[in-house]
């Protein structure tokens, strides 16, 4: 029989028997290296030059500095964030603008910490902002942004800084973020409600899809149970293996959205059964989000018009450009706002890409000639 006859003989034949033992072996070493990634929490420092706290009244409010020269870029986080949220965002624009950071913890959330961290109205946030700005600095042009409920916050702050200069708000529209707060008691219920440690915090991690700010970012939004601290302070303490899966591997939670003002749509599924969540609780919520509902109404009514109403220039980011309402979609139209809508993102937009927000933050300040360029930042 010639080679050809074999060939076409063999091409015919059924295909051979799968070695499941194999395939099943590889299967389970990928598997083993997805078990393997790196949710050893990260300090704050390699991204902060430091930070302190300011005394306001009977208050102190927690800010994490960056830079020593140019306009303040002063950064507020959404509802259960800390001011960590912005650690890589800081990293990225400190190389495109000349300019100082300041992110302050909001109160009741971070390492702040007042005589009424319940007291969450958006006129209250709004004069604490403008009054940690008035003590850290009094005549230098002040660049505003915030993100979701940092964002409402931004625009009712707005008004009380005399020395505003621009205005950013990311991924929050006063449309979608009322149609959300009636699924948003459903929402927070969905979550876990505590975890063993640190690095199983930062797995699960949210909606947080970039797991090097999560990294950072995480434990500045859970406590200690037994110290009432923030996870921050606990970093130092941890063992060198900590989260190492090859000892004491932690159960994996599914991951979903953490604080998610504005999505109200494909609502996260039940939780697993809370003994898979609870046990060996260590880490909680730093605070407490279904008790702040008398104060969500506040944060975002007539929000698209006081933004427009806000004269200093103004810039809105969005995770997806549906999410528009129609007053604002008029004001972008009539150009009195800058817009850029950054999709393959979710909520946490500054979190998931932040090269590209501090780009788009640095190019907005450098445009209206707030801080000048780095040497090698296009103009």
């Amino acid at each position: 029989m010639s080679a050809l006859q074999k060939s076409i003989l063999k091409s015919r034949l059924p295909p051979s028997a799968i070695n499941f033992s194999a395939l099943n072996s590889r299967l389970s070493k990928s598997r083993g290296a997805q078990r393997r990634r790196d949710y050893e929490p990260v300090r704050w420092d390699p991204y902060f030059d430091h930070s302190k706290d300011v005394p306001v009244g009977q208050n102190t409010f927690h800010v994490y500095i960056k830079g020593t020269e140019g306009p303040l870029l002063v950064l507020l986080h959404g509802g259960g964030y800390s001011g960590l949220t912005w650690a890589e965002l800081t990293k990225s624009i400190m190389t495109m603008v000349l300019c100082r950071v300041m992110a302050i913890d909001l109160r009741g959330h971070g390492d702040t910490y007042t005589t009424d961290d319940d007291d969450l109205s958006a006129d209250t946030l709004a004069s604490d902002v403008a009054a940690v700005i008035d003590v850290i600095e009094h005549d230098t042009p002040i660049i505003l942004v915030g993100h979701s409920m940092g964002g409402a916050v931004a625009v009712r702050a707005a008004p009380l800084i005399s020395n505003l200069y621009g205005l950013g708000v990311i991924d929050v529209v006063e449309g979608t973020a009322m149609d959300a707060l009636t699924s948003m008691q459903s929402f927070l219920r969905s979550r876990p409600s505590s975890f063993s440690t640190i690095s199983q915090a930062i797995e699960w991690c949210g909606q947080i899809r970039n797991i090097q700010s999560a990294k950072v970012s995480v434990p500045g939004q859970i406590k200690n149970i037994e110290t009432s601290k923030l996870a921050t302070h606990d970093i130092d303490s941890l063992p060198t293996q900590y989260n190492k899966c090859e000892s004491n591997p932690e159960p994996v939670i599914p991951r979903d959205d953490i604080i998610q003002e504005e999505e109200s749509s494909n609502m996260p599924p039940p939780p697993p059964a809370p003994s898979a969540i609870t046990t060996n609780r260590k880490y909680v919520w730093r605070i407490d989000l279904a008790k702040t509902e008398q104060h969500w109404f506040g944060w975002f009514k007539g929000l698209s018009t006081a933004f427009l109403n806000v004269p200093a220039p103004k810039m809105l980011l969005l995770a997806g450009v549906d999410r528009l309402d129609r007053e604002l979609t008029v004001g972008q139209m009539q150009g009195k706002f800058q817009m850029q809508v950054l999709p393959a993102c979710g909520h946490a937009v500054h979190e998931d890409v932040p090269d590209k927000v501090a780009e788009a933050i640095a190019t907005f300040m450098v445009r209206h000639k707030f801080a000048e360029p780095a040497s090698d930042f296009p103009r």
